[in-house]
């Protein structure tokens, strides 16, 4: 990916699994983003990590280039050891510019630049704030964060709220490109459910996402509604042995794990009758995307990110309290008026804000202008 080698443009994407993954947001965009630059006479290298990709009935681009560079896999600095190598690797092979995810890279920022590499940088959410993490990964995060507004060429914040944050704690602004989502069409009701009778709750099951509140509150809403759980913590643990008891003690709910099958995920945001969103920390949320696509009633928790998504009439929104979450869902099940209003609002947002079209068309344009800087 020689810069003397083709006339066409060249981008890297570095700080992601690879191409094709499925394991969360960002790898989400790359699968979509890279065949996008691929058709649009970009040469495309997307860096990830080994086994870090699969591809179960995933119809890879051959036009784009997979690279697997070597790291220390564990918790604490997988994201730091991979985004280094993957950065050497890029600096031997120069393309015209670099798409970096997260600001963990921020720290490799310089060696790119040294090779004459401008970079854009997806700065993510607020990782330095999240439950999941320590004091010292808290610390790594945010000075990572630090390095990125110094040596970053362009930002790019997936939501409004982030680029606020961004301006008032590191005097920097940006571009705002939010996630996209996949508007399926009509889709078999999954697991043998009934259509619009279950509630749905999809997430990693970190703290921060509200998970021991919505487990306190699963047994007040499955006394009279089914309820799907999709998510895991990806280690196991505590919350995964929460939702194993909750399923083997309750008829009504259903504990599926993480699920790689989008059209099963797809099927069950469309056929949910509610759709609990509990992230808390972050800017736009894939999963809230893509279940708005989906045409998803959703209860979610308040916060500055789910109402900029959903929009103040888009959702219901409640706080973190396991009576206040069974009361909120329960009454909106029992609404299907008001079920249908909310679907329609949040379908017709979807497909006017966060397209993976105006998503793509987004990214390609900031790439372009940075490279021509």
């Amino acid at each position: 990916m020689s810069r003397n080698s083709s006339k066409r443009r060249s981008v890297a994407i570095l700080g992601t699994r690879g191409y094709p993954s499925f394991y969360g947001g960002f790898e989400t965009a790359v699968r979509v983003l890279a065949p996008y630059l691929a058709e649009n006479d970009w040469d495309v290298t997307v860096y990830g990590r080994p086994g870090g990709t699969v591809a179960p009935d995933f119809a890879v681009d051959p036009r784009v280039t997979s690279r697997a560079t070597r790291g220390i896999e564990t918790k604490s600095l997988s994201t730091l050891s991979y985004g280094f190598t993957s950065s050497l690797d890029a600096m031997r092979r120069r393309p015209d510019v670099a798409l970096v995810m997260n600001v963990a890279n921020g720290y490799w920022l310089p060696l790119l630049k040294a090779r004459g590499i401008p970079t854009v940088v997806n700065v993510d959410g607020i990782e330095w704030e999240r439950d999941k993490w320590g004091r010292v990964a808290k610390t790594v995060f945010r000075t990572g964060a630090a390095a990125t507004a110094r040596w970053a060429d362009s930002l790019v914040f997936d939501a409004v709220a982030i680029g606020d944050y961004w301006a008032k704690e590191f005097n920097k602004s940006g571009v705002f490109i939010p996630y996209g989502g996949d508007i399926p069409g009509p889709l078999p009701v999954p697991l043998d459910m009934e259509s619009t009778r279950y509630v749905l709750a999809v997430a990693r099951f970190v703290p921060e996402n509200t998970i021991n509140e919505f487990f306190d509150a699963v047994p007040l809403i499955a006394r009279r509604h089914p309820v799907v759980i999709v998510g895991s913590s990806g280690y196991g643990g505590d919350f995964d042995q929460r939702a194993k008891a909750l399923a083997e003690s309750h008829a009504n709910v259903t504990w599926l794990g993480h699920v790689r099958d989008d059209t099963l995920l797809l099927a069950l945001w469309q056929h949910s009758g509610v759709y609990f969103h509990g992230h808390s920390v972050g800017g736009t949320n894939p999963a809230l995307v893509q279940a708005m696509a989906c045409g998803a009633s959703v209860v979610a928790r308040d916060t500055v990110f789910n109402r900029e998504v959903l929009s103040p009439s888009g959702g219901e929104f409640v706080q973190p309290q396991p009576q206040a979450i069974a009361d909120t869902v329960n009454a909106l099940m029992d609404n299907p008026g008001e079920r249908a209003r909310l679907s329609g609002v949040v379908a017709a947002r979807a497909a006017e804000m966060y397209s993976w079209e105006l998503v793509s068309a987004s990214y390609e344009a900031e790439l372009d202008r940075v490279r021509r800087k």
